[in-house]
């Protein structure tokens, strides 16, 4: 009798779980799971969609026909209510249940909401889905004024989405620059010009205490913790993710800020995994419990979670993930976990190329390239080999910096 493998999620930790499992168990029984109404699609395009610079056809990875082809049964607004980890079943809100010899969990998170008043009002917009992304298009396109909130690597995306739709926005920042946890004020003032040359003017020290809103309940306006009054007709609210672990909180899955799985992406239950957004991951780089919410982590957690589900104990998931932001005129990434470690260092290489390392141990545990992303894979080998750098750290800021221009660890 064949395996049975059930995937809660679409997304792409679920759909490259599904092809692994598919390309290395040819007779597994195969089901996904998705409170979606539409199947896999590219989460890194429905910026460009929403920005009016892409159709709708080309952001779509897998059609349905995908599933009939490959034998896999996709079940499209299905929401999973319970895991049952002592029968290996899951039940749906329609009384359905599908039993499973393993177990993905790659549920991911939801946007978190403001706690402020008329937070909720029309007009307001989170930016995680195809259409959310589909409702912001709409909103913007006939938005006059636009107040966004949210200093980090989606909140940036709702200033892009102004600037190409030409509305003119407010950036609200809690802190002295964009990214603060992760870039200097010299390095973000490269990305608040890029804002203000698209209309977006950065407001620092800022914030929202509540929305007003007009007698049809849209948005007309954030008030921000000083009593600044910023008119608006359309905001973008990107403050972070809640992971849906509501779904797992009756079971014995551990949890610790998402799913805990280790470097297997198996859970402390023998046969549940997890993959994606929603895991706390053994990191074998950093030597710690880690999170990342980048697409290529979650497609590579995804194809190790499938073939450790096969044949447990196969394959580590050992990544140096990377983000890119492609809304300006010149190219910014970051990599590995830039926002950690106990030490950094940084430096302007030339004008408009700025570089942050982070470190750990003397280690470098990740990063922020601005203009210039040619060391990035020298810092990524760096990581992978675990190198002690903390003796050579002004070399990691020369210009056209490779490997080779370290000195050799026997030399050190």
């Amino acid at each position: 009798m064949s395996d049975s493998y059930v995937i809660i999620g679409d997304g792409i930790a679920g759909a490259s779980a599904a092809e692994t499992l598919r390309e290395e168990a040819p007779d597994a029984e195969i089901t996904v799971l998705t409170d979606e109404g539409e199947s896999l699609y590219n989460r890194i395009l429905i910026k460009e969609y929403a920005k009016g610079k892409l159709p709708e056809a080309p952001i779509s990875i897998h059609q349905e026909s995908w599933y009939d082809d490959h034998d896999v049964d996709l079940r499209l607004n299905t929401v999973v209510v319970d895991i049952d980890v002592e029968n290996d079943a899951v039940h749906t809100h329609e009384g359905e249940t599908f039993e499973y010899d393993s177990l993905l969990v790659a549920i991911g998170g939801t946007p978190q909401q403001l706690p402020v008043e008329n937070a909720d009002a029309d007009g307001i917009h989170h930016f995680w889905t195809f259409q959310d992304a589909r409702r912001i298009k709409e909103s913007v396109e006939d938005a006059e004024q636009a107040v966004i909130v949210g200093a980090g690597l989606l909140g940036i995306d709702f200033a892009a989405i102004c600037g190409a739709q030409d509305v003119e926005a407010k950036y609200l920042m809690r802190g002295d620059n964009w990214w603060r946890y992760a870039l200097s004020e010299e390095g973000a003032e490269i990305m608040h010009d890029a804002m203000r040359e698209c209309g977006v003017e950065p407001v620092f020290g800022s914030g929202v205490d509540h929305f007003e809103v007009d007698d049809d309940g849209h948005v007309t306006a954030a008030i921000d913790p000083n009593g600044e009054r910023y008119e608006c007709d359309f905001a973008g609210v990107a403050i972070g993710l809640d992971f849906n672990t509501e779904l797992v909180q009756d079971t014995p899955l551990e949890t610790d800020d998402g799913i805990v799985v280790d470097e297997f992406m198996r859970t402390n239950v023998d046969n549940v995994f997890a993959a994606g957004d929603i895991t706390t991951f053994n990191d074998l780089i950093l030597g710690e419990r880690a999170k990342n919410g980048s697409w290529g982590s979650a497609k590579e957690q995804g194809t190790i979670a499938a073939r450790n589900m096969i044949d447990y104990g196969c394959e580590e998931f050992e990544w140096v993930s990377s983000y890119s932001i492609t809304h300006f005129d010149f190219p910014f990434l970051s990599f590995g976990h830039p926002t950690l470690g106990d030490d950094s260092v940084e430096a302007t290489t030339a004008e408009g190329e700025w570089r942050r390392v982070a470190l750990k141990d003397g280690k470098i545990v990740g990063g922020v390239l601005i203009g210039d992303l040619s060391p990035q894979s020298a810092f990524k080998q760096l990581m992978r080999e675990g190198r002690d750098v903390s003796d050579q750290t002004d070399v990691l800021m020369e210009p056209g910096f490779s490997v080779d221009d370290l000195a050799a660890p026997t030399e050190q």
